[in-house]
């Protein structure tokens, strides 16, 4: 059986496999779509499926693993993933597709939730934001290296799928080789302690302020990703541009995010939130002030990403500083489910913000949600670090 160092490459590797596929879906099915003359409304409404399966799933899944351990869960999510990838080509219907979309949805879930849950709760508190800061790291790759599978299209358009269902099978059989774990079960005081839902109550009192920051960094992404090439367009920039200024973010994350990681560990999770929340707006508001500028997108996407790219995990570390270990597993499924709604609500109030506010640039509207995260971060004192 594996040891706990291979353990935790592995359960990284299985991560990164996720992103991956992530990151493929996205722009494969956005580009099939579009060029079968699906509307463009239809096919930013399709894109949510994957979404709508974390949300479908992740009240289901704390007892699941309460009773039956982290692995079957991670098992049973790597299973979905690679099954559903593997059954797109074999019949292009868009209510099929939007199905599939949806049980990856629920598998990469299940993969998250498990693997992140498992990382947290072994992770000691002196390398946690380290740990946290590859989980990081390795999604991003993945995520960012997914959309190089489009350009098997020209040779076959089934062969994107199958391939990421090939190698997603391959990372997966490796969790075979490892011992199963259960999460700590100790009793909660609080009356709620009994039900998920008592749970996610007594985990949202402790660790709401943690929680923020996956929002943040699911509304960024997503309406990065989904908004800001129709804004770039109508402000005059090329499409060939847009889709290289774009990935400056993702590129710009994998640079830091292991010394930010590090840097938490050492100086706490609060300073550093700050502290990239601060740059993350400044960059933002001055995309805003020179947003003709070619240059100035590419370098202030790659500082923008540097900074506001590690929230997601540095949010991951601070709800883990402040939960106990009992109740872990509800953080963890809050914070995917908190990731989620603002990947679903940033393109849909992006969008409504354009519309709106045509005159108006776009990064203004990130620059207030960043804003409102860090007014929340800041104000909140009641949030304690629990003891080890």
């Amino acid at each position: 059986m594996a040891t706990e160092k291979i353990r935790f490459w592995i359960l990284i590797a299985l991560v990164s496999i996720s992103g991956f596929s992530q990151g493929m879906l996205l722009p494969l099915l956005s580009i099939i779509l579009e060029q079968n003359g699906v509307a463009s409304s239809v096919n930013g409404l399709h894109a949510t499926g994957l979404y709508i399966g974390v949300l479908i799933a992740s009240p289901f899944m704390e007892k699941p693993m309460q009773k039956f351990g982290f692995k079957p869960v991670i098992v049973v999510g790597g299973m979905l993933v690679f099954i559903s990838l593997a059954l797109f080509p074999f019949w292009e219907a868009l209510w099929f597709w939007f199905i599939l979309r949806m049980m990856i949805g629920i598998g990469d879930q299940m993969l998250h939730f498990g693997t992140q849950t498992w990382i947290t709760t072994t992770a000691t508190k002196e390398t946690r934001g380290k740990s946290i800061a590859y989980y990081g790291l390795f999604f991003g790759l993945g995520f960012a290296l997914g959309p190089l599978m489009t350009r098997l299209l020209s040779v076959n358009e089934a062969l994107p799928f199958l391939l990421s269902a090939g190698l997603s099978m391959l990372v997966w059989s490796t969790m075979l080789f490892v011992r199963n774990k259960w999460p700590e079960q100790e009793e909660v005081n609080t009356a709620h302690a009994s039900s998920s839902f008592g749970r996610f109550i007594e985990t949202g009192k402790i660790a709401w302020v943690a929680l923020l920051p996956g929002f943040g960094y699911g509304f960024l992404e997503a309406s990065l990703h989904s908004i800001f090439p129709i804004y770039g367009l109508r402000i005059g920039h090329d499409v060939a541009i847009l889709s290289l200024i774009i990935p400056c973010f993702a590129a710009g994350s994998l640079i830091t995010q292991l010394p930010l990681g590090i840097l938490s560990d050492k100086i706490g999770r609060k300073p550093v939130l700050l502290f990239v929340l601060t740059a993350g707006i400044g960059c933002f508001i001055l995309a805003a002030l020179l947003e003709t500028s070619i240059l100035a997108l590419f370098i202030l996407f790659a500082l923008a990403g540097m900074f506001v790219g590690s929230l997601f995990s540095l949010g991951i570390s601070y709800m883990t500083d402040l939960l106990p270990g009992n109740l872990l597993p509800a953080g963890n499924l809050m914070v995917g489910i908190t990731f989620s709604l603002g990947s679903i609500s940033g393109p849909f109030l992006g969008g409504l913000y354009v519309q709106a506010f045509p005159e108006i640039s776009f990064f203004y509207l990130i620059a207030a949600m960043l804003v409102i995260v860090i007014l929340a971060i800041s104000l909140n004192i009641g949030a304690q670090v629990k003891a080890q």
